[in-house]
């Protein structure tokens, strides 16, 4: 027995999306999911138009996606964690136009459970392994390897549990070729659970673990912890190697940290406001999303407020030692749910509301006039810099995609007349609220157009030959 299923009209708003060279070729595509369905997306280098390759539904939801690619590979490969309790490894197939599941190892349940891993995932830079963790107690990592026929090869799962332990991210160190190291940010909520006056809960502080995966003996340790001063969100891995100094910028309330493994002591940089801000003054500024964009001479992270204020932020080093963090106003872009800097020189915004961005990066702000702040600067503890937010400088919007997300209101109604009814929406939110009508039937493309002599008044299709194929 088959069952048939047809979705009418896709999701349109974008929950994940990764960037890499995932047909082996040079040119750059963009993997997104869609809640329900993953997608495979190629911007033109020339046009600037944003194509879809491949869509398909997987019958579950999409919880975390990466993107990865073997030691000395030319390809890259995306890893999916979903509700189904399972890793799964993709490959994209060019000439089948598919995605292949390279691998799928079952852990656990199927379902968003709250210690089933799947919710967070990370991978090591150099493509040795892949972490996938759950909100609470279980994290798993696996060894990728490859097999006399160069294929992909998976591990059996190492555990890294902690019971007690809630995590809020997790990323993949880039510490070149040593043993590959993870970080998680996690909060012990043991003795707050023990307390019943809330007290403990009111110190419990959050900390930053660092796991290693010792490669030689196919084991995880729980390297290094350190309690940390503000609440944070979200970690940023920091290029290692001959590329960068290695370790995270940990983005938290208020503060931009770096922190290292060893003897690198923690730099600290506060977020900039906006001056004249109509927003409560009192309320904490975090980053809500990234890009790490990496040459062989240099790298900066795009980072996003949740005022939509991008920030460049780039690291002095002195030798291996990380110096001062410098930030910049870029631009202000819609709110993202994820960033995507494409070395085509394009910035991909999948917005959290409303329509999606392709964004041309017509320069990098390096030689304007906008002020730059460093943590080198003297500050009073608690104060913060202030930025005016302008118009786009740095980007140039070069393509749009439709998206509904969110549909706040809907009525089916007649109103144009048209003997079949209309849907009537209400989307988005703040200044890109869109009232929106959507209508039942397929597009028309124009295929090809040429003039007639005359005025026509019937026409017929005819084939060259009779025993032709094409009319």
């Amino acid at each position: 027995m088959y069952l048939y299923n047809l979705t009418l009209q896709h999701a349109t708003a974008i929950t994940h999306a990764v960037h890499g060279s995932f047909s082996g070729t040079k040119i750059q595509e963009i993997a997104i999911s869609r809640g329900k369905t993953l997608e495979l997306l190629r911007p033109d280098p020339n046009t600037g138009k944003v194509h879809t390759l491949l869509a398909i539904e997987i019958f579950g939801i999409v919880r975390s996606l990466m993107a990865f690619r073997l030691t000395g590979g030319t390809k890259d490969y995306v890893v999916v964690g979903s509700d189904s309790g399972r890793i799964v490894i993709l490959e994209y197939i060019p000439q089948k136009n598919i995605f292949e599941k390279i691998h799928q190892e079952t852990f656990g349940k199927s379902g968003c459970r709250r210690i089933v891993p799947g919710l967070y995932l990370a991978t090591d830079p150099r493509g040795r392994a892949v972490m996938i963790g759950a909100i609470e107690k279980q994290k798993l990592a696996y060894i990728l390897n490859r097999d006399n026929q160069a294929r992909l090869t998976i591990s059996s799962p190492l555990e890294a549990h902690k019971s007690n332990t809630l995590v809020y991210h997790m990323v993949g160190v880039d510490v070149s070729y040593d043993n590959p190291i993870f970080a998680c940010l996690e909060i012990d909520y043991e003795e707050a659970d023990a307390d019943p006056t809330g007290e403990a809960a009111q110190k419990t502080q959050q900390t930053l673990t660092f796991y290693q995966l010792d490669l030689s003996v196919n084991h995880v340790v729980r390297k290094y912890s350190e309690p940390l001063e503000e609440h944070a969100n979200f970690l940023v891995t920091v290029p290692g190697g001959d590329d960068g100094p290695s370790g995270v910028l940990v983005c938290s309330e208020n503060y931009l940290t770096y922190k290292n493994l060893g003897d690198q002591h923690d730099i600290r940089c506060p977020i900039p406001r906006r001056r004249n801000d109509l927003d409560d003054p009192e309320r904490g500024m975090i980053f809500v999303c990234s890009a790490t964009h990496k040459t062989k001479s240099m790298f900066f992270f795009l980072a996003q407020t949740e005022q939509g204020d991008i920030f460049k932020i780039t690291l002095e080093t002195d030798e291996d030692m990380v110096t001062e963090i410098k930030l910049k106003y870029f631009d202000t872009v819609p709110v993202a749910a994820a960033m995507c800097v494409l070395k085509t020189g394009f910035l991909f915004v999948a917005s959290e509301f409303g329509n999606h961005y392709l964004y041309q990066i017509a320069h990098l702000g390096d030689d304007d006039d906008e002020l730059e702040f460093s943590s080198a600067m003297p500050l009073e503890e608690g104060d913060t810099f202030f930025f005016a937010p302008r118009p786009l400088r740095n980007l140039v919007l070069v393509d749009e995609m439709e998206s509904l997300s969110p549909i706040l209101s809907c009525r089916v109604a007649d109103l144009a007349a048209e003997d079949t009814p209309q849907l009537y929406m209400m989307c988005g939110r703040g200044s890109r609220s869109s009232l929106r009508v959507l209508r039942h039937g397929l597009e028309v493309s124009e295929m090809a157009v040429s003039e007639l002599p005359g005025n026509p008044n019937a026409v017929w299709t005819v084939k060259k030959r009779s025993d032709g194929e094409l009319d």
